[in-house]
């Protein structure tokens, strides 16, 4: 299969959910076969990336364009072989919650749920709420965090333009430094939220991520803006 066969692949797995149309001018382009034969040419030299490349837009394919509400920002996929499954934070391949994701689940448990949730590690259930996961570079080679956020650049610049160009009133969460980035490509018809990444947690005496109310704020706006709330 060629790098222009992988493309048309890519593409068509995006027309059931409504963002082919979207990122077509992107993903047909000379620029996203450029990012698929820099993924090639370092796999040639042993060069492991996650995740795996039909994974690409996973995040996209799961989060239907017209049911699109929130979009929340992290910085690149899991480094671990095997982990990432191309919805930032979920795991479902391994079906272990990662750290990040562990802070993430302890701090909703803690500020929406206290009587107790499902710690479900599979995130798709989000995105088919209209919540999509993404990360400022969709792949990462194994063992090298925030390798490829340059290769992504011109993908990410691409999607937060049509976003901005297409879509008001959408909820934009930035998690950490580098999410945080972008912040000044989503114009003020939007909902922009900024917090800390949940992996710093782990560098925090006792464990824990004070997201600031994050997920209970997200579903004051969806209750206002549509009659209901995401259910995290």
């Amino acid at each position: 299969m060629t790098l222009k066969d992988i493309q048309l692949k890519l593409y068509d797995r995006l027309k059931d959910s409504g963002w082919s149309k979207k990122l077509k001018m992107f993903i047909l382009s000379q620029d996203f076969l450029n990012i698929l034969n820099t993924l090639y040419q370092d796999s040639q030299q042993g060069k492991r990336f996650t995740p795996v490349i039909k994974d690409l837009f996973r995040a996209f394919e799961e989060c239907p364009y017209n049911d699109l509400k929130v979009v929340v920002i992290g910085q690149d996929p899991y480094p671990q072989a095997g982990v990432a499954d191309g919805i930032s934070f979920s795991c479902s391949h391994t079906q272990k919650v990662q750290p990040s994701l562990r802070y993430m689940f302890k701090e909703i448990e803690r500020t929406v749920y206290p009587d107790g949730m499902t710690w479900n590690p599979d995130l798709k259930r989000w995105s088919n709420q209209g919540v999509l996961m993404l990360n400022t570079a969709l792949t990462c080679e194994v063992g090298n965090i925030g390798s490829h956020i340059e290769l992504w650049k011109p993908f990410t610049t691409f999607l937060l333009e049509t976003l901005a160009d297409y879509n008001t009133g959408l909820v934009y969460v930035f998690l950490g430094k580098k999410a945080q980035e972008w912040h000044k490509m989503v114009p003020t018809s939007n909902y922009k939220m900024f917090t800390t990444h949940p992996a710093s947690a782990a560098y925090k005496k006792g464990g824990d991520w004070d997201s600031g109310n994050l997920f209970n704020q997200i579903n004051v706006i969806m209750e206002n803006l549509y009659g209901e709330k995401i259910v995290w």
